[in-house]
C-alpha cells in the first residue's frame, strides 16, 4: 500500500492508480482505506514508548522477552496506559524491533570428589520455598578474562532468587565457598538453620566449608549419589541466566580484567538482580520487592 501511495501521490495519478493496483493485486476501495487511516497515531504508540523507557532502564534489560516485559509494564502501570494481553505485548515488541538475545548452554566446572564424606539430598529437585532463608542453592562459575579466570561463587535463595551471598576469586578452592557463606550470613544473620544445597564438588565436601557450615548453623544437601545437574538445576539456570544477559554478545570477556569482571558481575547482582530485574518466578516481581512483601504481609496479618 506504501508503494502504492509513493507512486500515484496518495492515489492523485489515477492512470498510475490502476496499473499499480491491478499488479499488485490491491483492489481501489482497499488501497483508499488505507489512505484513511495511514496519518492517523498508531494506538499502540504510548506502549511501545513505554517499553522503550523500560529496556533503556538497564543494558541487561535488552533481554526481556514478552513474558517479563508483559509483567515489567504490569509492576510499573504507566499512568493512561492500558495494558493489553501478552500477546499483543509481543506483536508491539517485534514492531519496534524490541528482541531478546539468544541463550547458550552453561558448562559445569565442579569435579565431583567420590571419597569425601556426603551429606544427603534433601531438597531432592524442590526449588520452591514458601518463606525467606528457608532453602537455598549455591555453586561456582568461571569466566574468562585477560588476566586468568575469574570463578563465582554465590548463594541463591529459593523463596525469590535473590543473591544472599557473593564471593570471587582467580581459583577455585574451598575458602571462595567458605567467603561466599561468610558474606551470606554477615548480610543475613537469620540464615543460621536453612539448608543449603550444593552439587559434590571437592569444594563443598571440604573440611573447610563443613566447618564454616557449623559455625553458621547451617544445614548441607548435596546432589543425589549419582545425581545430575538436575539436582541444581535451579543453580545452574541462575549462572545461565547471567552469562546470557550480561556477558554473551555484550562483551568480549578475554579482553577483560578479572577486577573489571569483579565490578560487572557485583553490579548485576547486587544492583540489578536483586532489586530491579523483572523474575518469571516471582509473578514479575524483582527479588526485593517480593521479600518485601512478604513482609509486610507478616505485620498486616499480626
Amino acid at each position: 500500500m506504501m508503494f502504492i501511495a509513493i507512486k500515484t501521490k496518495d492515489g492523485v495519478i489515477k492512470g498510475k492508480l490502476s496499473f499499480y493496483c491491478r499488479m499488485l493485486g490491491v483492489s481501489r476501495q482497499g488501497f483508499y482505506k488505507y489512505l484513511a487511516i495511514k496519518d492517523r497515531p498508531w494506538k499502540y504508540q504510548d506502549l511501545a514508548d513505554a517499553m522503550r523507557v523500560i529496556h533503556a532502564e538497564d543494558e541487561c534489560n535488552d533481554t526481556y522477552g514478552r513474558i517479563r516485559m508483559y509483567q515489567a509494564l504490569l509492576l510499573k502501570n504507566p499512568t493512561g496506559i492500558k495494558i493489553p494481553s501478552e500477546r499483543t505485548v509481543y506483536r508491539v515488541m517485534d514492531e519496534i524491533g524490541l528482541v531478546h538475545r539468544p541463550k547458550r548452554k552453561p558448562n559445569g566446572i565442579t569435579k565431583a570428589d567420590r571419597e569425601a564424606r556426603k551429606s544427603d539430598d534433601l531438597l531432592k529437585r524442590e526449588f520452591k520455598a514458601d518463606k525467606p532463608l528457608e532453602k537455598c542453592v549455591t555453586d561456582i562459575t568461571e569466566i574468562k578474562a585477560k588476566d586468568g579466570k575469574l570463578y563465582v561463587s554465590a548463594i541463591f535463595d529459593c523463596f525469590d532468587s535473590s543473591v544472599l551471598g557473593l564471593a570471587m576469586k582467580t581459583n577455585m578452592k574451598a575458602t571462595l565457598c567458605e567467603h561466599t557463606l561468610d558474606n551470606a550470613y554477615l548480610a543475613h544473620p537469620d540464615l543460621r538453620g536453612a539448608i543449603v544445597h550444593s552439587d559434590r564438588g571437592r569444594q563443598y565436601t571440604s573440611e573447610t566449608y563443613r566447618q564454616a557450615l557449623s559455625k553458621y548453623g547451617i544445614i548441607q544437601s548435596m546432589n543425589s549419589d549419582g545425581g545430575r545437574c538436575h539436582d541444581n538445576a535451579r543453580c545452574e539456570s541462575m549462572w545461565a541466566r547471567m552469562k546470557s544477559e550480561l556477558l554473551y554478545d555484550r562483551y568480549n570477556t578475554e579482553s577483560l580484567t578479572t577486577d573489571e569482571l569483579r565490578v560487572l558481575i557485583w553490579r548485576y547482582f547486587i544492583s540489578y538482580w536483586n532489586n530491579r530485574r523483572i523474575c518469571s518466578a516471582n509473578g514479575g516481581l524483582p527479588p526485593m520487592i517480593k521479600r518485601q512483601r512478604y513482609y509486610q504481609s507478616l505485620g498486616l496479618a499480626a
